[in-house]
């Protein structure tokens, strides 16, 4: 069994309006959010082997507090080119990617995408991912390159404001 957990990226700033969609930052909210996901994700006991990430500035930030907060090295996050403006079949090449030495994964990227791909996975075609939202699925696979739909079952989804 594999598990992965679809992270979107935190609340992003949009004060720099000559700032990219690439380089916007996060936005006070969303350097609260990230790091308060990432201790519910240890206290829920994730211990991921591998995360990847957006190379969006927005995604890395949230990449980088959650990989901190779970003691997982920030050096050690793959930024996926691919996962940027990715759709659900470009997300799920990455995760038939992920190297089968890692049973737990983190991806963290952008909507609509995200919404998409936990939908596929968890087989729920009602996945809405706010933004810092996480959706946990298991897998019933030996390997990643064997991931399709109807294979996944929702252990978790939270997002920030769930329990406010």
């Amino acid at each position: 069994m594999k598990r992965l957990y679809v992270v979107r990226h935190a609340k992003s700033s949009w004060s720099d309006p000559a700032l990219g969609d690439f380089d916007r930052p996060l936005n006070q909210r969303g350097k609260r959010d990230a790091p308060l996901m990432g201790t519910r994700l240890k206290e829920g006991g994730a211990k991921p082997d591998m995360i990847v990430c957006s190379p969006a500035k927005r995604a890395v930030k949230t990449a980088r507090a959650i990989a901190k907060t779970l003691g997982f090295p920030t050096g050690k996050i793959v930024e996926e080119t691919s996962v940027y403006e990715a759709s659900l079949y470009d997300l799920l090449a990455v995760v038939r990617n992920i190297p089968d030495t890692c049973d737990e994964a983190i991806m963290v990227g952008h909507n609509p995408g995200f919404s998409d791909l936990a939908g596929y996975l968890a087989s729920d075609s009602h996945v809405n991912m706010p933004t810092c939202a996480v959706c946990c699925v298991d897998l019933e696979v030996d390997s990643w390159a064997s991931v399709t739909a109807g294979l996944g079952r929702m252990v978790s989804y939270d997002y920030p404001k769930k329990h406010a």
